[in-house]
């Protein structure tokens, strides 16, 4: 079993404080083969998130600390989380452009639309089944709007709203009802390349979960990595082996990791 962690922030995202090397040698510890770092690009400010302006020559040099930290022990990739890509895709496609050589880039949603005042979900979801349905459907928008864009590897948390809803407000939503938007979305990301992340939530409800993973295989899907979203040493690599098991149960054959934003194959 090769076991990759991608999705996995350093001290170079704003929610985070750790330096790459040590959470690469965290990954290592917990017998990971690769890490693939994917912090925080925003294109949008939200009162948590701010536009990020890299010094990309200063993350590059840590990076390379890291894999030299890491020697052998693991391999370790360059990538980014961008977030908000619908707020404005011609600045998505500049920040991009900024880069240094990526290997991967994440495309996440955290926020939602205009109507509800592009709040970040953190904060802003719903407390209520009705303003809870409200804002599902308004997600699933700008995830529709995200994989038509599709300038990524892989949509990132899909039912990302769940989280807060159901872990932190108590409500029990699902994305029930709401399967013709979600196979729009799956088909869009297909048709342009794109793939999408089963981000095991830090040992929470899977995002997406089986149903949603199984409709993406049924209309052809191939393209899936594995990421913990972890922020810390404590959570790297958390539930990877677990996402590769149920990737299996839902009818996957093989996961990706990505190389100079090429996808690389591994058998499950």
């Amino acid at each position: 079993m090769y076991l990759a962690d991608y999705h996995a922030h350093s001290r170079w995202s704003v929610d985070a404080r750790i330096p790459m090397a040590e959470m690469a040698l965290a990954a290592a510890e917990q017998g990971l083969d690769e890490i693939c770092f994917t912090d925080h690009v925003e294109v949008m400010d939200s009162g948590v998130w701010e536009r990020n302006h890299f010094d990309w020559a200063a993350l590059e040099a840590e990076y390379a600390e890291a894999q030299h930290a890491a020697g052998d022990r693991i391999r370790i990739r360059l990538g980014v989380e961008l977030g908000e890509a619908p707020r404005d895709f011609v600045y998505a496609e500049e920040l991009l452009a900024q880069a240094p050589p990526l290997d991967f880039v994440i495309g996440s949603q955290h926020q939602l639309s205009e109507a509800f005042g592009c709040k970040d979900l953190y904060f802003a979801s719903a407390h209520d089944d009705e303003t809870a349905e409200t804002q599902i459907q308004d997600y699933l928008e700008q995830l529709r709007l995200l994989a038509a864009w599709g300038r990524f590897s892989v949509m990132g948390h899909m039912t990302l709203p769940l989280r807060y809803m159901n872990e932190n407000n108590g409500l029990h939503m699902s994305y029930d009802g709401h399967e013709s938007e979600m196979e729009e979305i799956f088909r869009l990301l297909i048709q342009n390349g794109c793939g999408i992340e089963l981000n095991t939530n830090r040992g929470g409800t899977p995002l997406p979960d089986g149903k949603w993973l199984r409709m993406y295989r049924a209309l052809g899907g191939e393209i899936i990595t594995v990421g913990s979203d972890g922020h810390t040493p404590a959570y790297v690599g958390y539930g990877i082996r677990e996402g590769q098991e149920l990737l299996r149960a839902c009818g996957f054959k093989r996961f990706c990791t990505f190389e100079r934003m090429q996808p690389v194959w591994h058998e499950l």
